[in-house]
């Protein structure tokens, strides 16, 4: 293995990009139209393009990421996460044209990503798990007809999906059936496979997993826990190693569960084997990811593994550096950058990041897939970077995450860096027994605080942060936008009234009534018919931006008129969309 194609974009290339350069093999990119100056292009030692700018005719397209890989001579084929990473056939077809894949066999890939089959292989591996249905359900009566045997609320998820995408919970039976088709539309949609089983859902759970490393000659170690509790409409945003407020007993079953679910699937490379745990100390078997996982440097930082590495010693036949699981040494976090605004409900925000300046110091990394003038597509997941900070314990760890975040800076487009700011200031998250947060504690808890959050002011919302000599002493104010303008400008041009004063409020007041996009993306469906009465925070459609989608909400009650927007349209921020009379 001599040359390795990057069949994937953003931060996760420009990672694998750096470990090709670390073990000495040269490493190939492949680019989208909108990724033409991105960062992992730049990096590679060779790049070429994938004409167009959606997924499916791009990092999706096998056919065209193979034709690199001949053009280029590539001998070897990592997929990194998302796209292809989880895709059997994908892996069938790099080995048919003789290239090395790094990545477990294509059939432990299609067994482990069925969830329907991971679940069988979990049973026989003595796992730990909550009742659940024995295949897909083929339509909303059959998710009804189980959670009237096995009580609510239920989780509706798809069976060939992950990162929450596919996955609905349904508390009352009212729920059932638009839970049930929003999860087999989202499934569709992500995955092109709408299937969908049911199972019961852990209320307040925590969100715990372990990191495996399987080789070809036997030797399979779990290299530690991680907490990935902290997220958002189920995608994570914070996660940690090794996963605290474990008992030993727990952790132990952790350990010997993943890896007996492992070797029962005959997996090799790197993996990921994700649980829930009650409150009551129930553990339950999740599922299986059969690929890297973005949260991979916490457990890097805290078992001195680098796992990409590992992964290619597996590719080349060679047997893993370790032989027994690690003993974790320190605590690390890992806090996801994505451009997304928690002012406005996490919605997603590309564009330009005018300035990205990352935090340095001891214990600090950053992984990152951009620099300050790159441009975040519309197209794409909206992870930016991810900042990571080790600590000899969790609570130095905690105390190095607030400088650093105090310390970076982006600018130019929204990002979660107030959430993560604001977070770190919550006894629930810093403290505890480890039952503050749970899997929905943002959107159960956090989401008023974080609303009223003064960290929410300075990054997003239209401020902008300048710093005054007070007396002689820096402080740091936080100012709307066109009042920074006006007086960065010394209140030249009269900036103020010229960006939208009078005029912005009269038009304001004229267009109340007019249903608008909160973000760039695409019709997914309109969920209230054409001239029905709906009530002020009523989802009324449904637009998918940057991979999620984002429920559109009524902003008052009346009747609702549908503009000429169908199903499959494009849209922007701040279009009308229909109005509400």
């Amino acid at each position: 293995m001599k040359k390795v194609l990057i069949a994937n974009r953003g931060e996760i290339a420009v990672r694998l990009v750096r470990a090709c350069a670390d073990a000495g093999l040269t490493s190939v990119a492949v680019y989208s139209t909108p990724d033409a100056e991105a960062m992992h292009v730049h990096m590679a030692d060779e790049a070429y393009a994938l004409e167009g700018s959606a997924s499916t005719e791009t990092y999706l397209n096998i056919p065209a990421v193979l034709a690199v890989a001949e053009r280029s001579g590539a001998d070897a084929v990592h997929p990194g996460y998302g796209f292809l990473s989880e895709n059997a056939d994908f892996a069938r077809a790099v080995e048919a044209a003789g290239l090395t894949w790094i990545g477990p066999p294509a059939a432990v890939i299609e067994a482990l990503g069925n969830k329907v089959t991971a679940r069988e292989i979990a049973v026989r591996a003595g796992a730990p798990l909550v009742p659940g249905t024995d295949g897909p359900v083929d339509d909303a009566a059959g998710a009804r007809a189980f959670a009237e045997e096995h009580g609510l609320p239920i989780a509706i998820k798809a069976a060939f999906g992950g990162g929450g995408r596919g996955m609905r919970i349904a508390r009352e039976m009212a729920e059932v059936e638009s839970a049930f088709d929003a999860a087999v539309r989202e499934a569709t949609g992500a995955f092109g496979r709408g299937e969908c089983f049911v199972e019961r859902f852990l209320d307040r759970p925590r969100h715990v997993e372990a990191q495996v490393l399987a080789d070809t000659h036997g030797n399979v170690v779990v290299v530690g826990t991680r907490d990935c509790s902290l997220q958002r409409r189920h995608q994570k945003l914070v996660e940690e190693a090794p996963a605290p407020f474990l008992t030993d007993e727990q952790r132990s079953a952790l350990h010997e569960s993943a890896r007996a679910i492992c070797r029962e699937a005959g997996y090799t490379g790197a993996g990921t084997v994700e649980y829930l745990v009650a409150p009551d100390g129930l553990i339950s078997f999740l599922e299986v990811n059969t690929r890297l996982q973005v949260e991979h440097p916490v457990t890097e930082q805290t078992a001195g593994v680098d796992l990409v590495r590992e992964q290619f010693r597996v590719a080349q036949g060679l047997p893993l550096s370790l032989t027994e699981d690690p003993e974790p040494h320190g605590h690390a976090f890992e806090f996801r950058l994505n451009a997304e605004d928690p002012a406005l409900g996490f919605l997603p925000s590309p564009g330009t990041v005018e300035t990205f300046e990352a935090p340095t110091g001891a214990g600090v990394r950053v992984d990152t897939g951009v620099r300050s003038g790159s441009t975040v597509p519309a197209e794409y997941d909206s992870l930016l970077a991810k900042l990571i900070v080790w600590g000899e314990d969790r609570q130095q760890a905690l105390v190095r995450s607030r400088a650093a975040l105090k310390e970076l800076t982006v600018r130019g487009l929204p990002t979660v860096v107030p959430f993560h700011r604001a977070v770190l200031e919550e006894s629930a998250f810093t403290s505890g027994d480890g039952l503050g947060v749970w899997t929905t504690w943002i959107e159960d808890e956090f989401a008023a605080e974080l609303e009223a959050s003064p960290h929410l002011a300075p990054d997003a919302v239209g401020r902008t942060t300048v710093t005054l000599d007070v007396d002689g002493r820096a402080v740091r104010v936080g100012l709307p936008g066109d009042l920074a303008d006006a007086l960065l400008r010394g209140g030249a041009g009269g900036a103020t009234g010229d960006r939208g004063g009078t005029a912005a409020s009269s038009s304001s007041a004229s267009d109340d009534a007019a249903l608008t996009a909160p973000v760039n993306g695409t019709v997914v469906a309109w969920l209230v018919e054409d001239g029905e009465s709906v009530q002020e925070g009523q989802s009324v459609l449904v637009v998918e931006a940057m991979k999620m989608e984002t429920p559109v909400r009524a902003h008052r009650s009346g009747t609702l008129r549908h503009g000429e927007i169908v199903k499959g349209d494009a849209v922007r921020a701040g279009q009308s969309l229909g109005e509400i009379a």
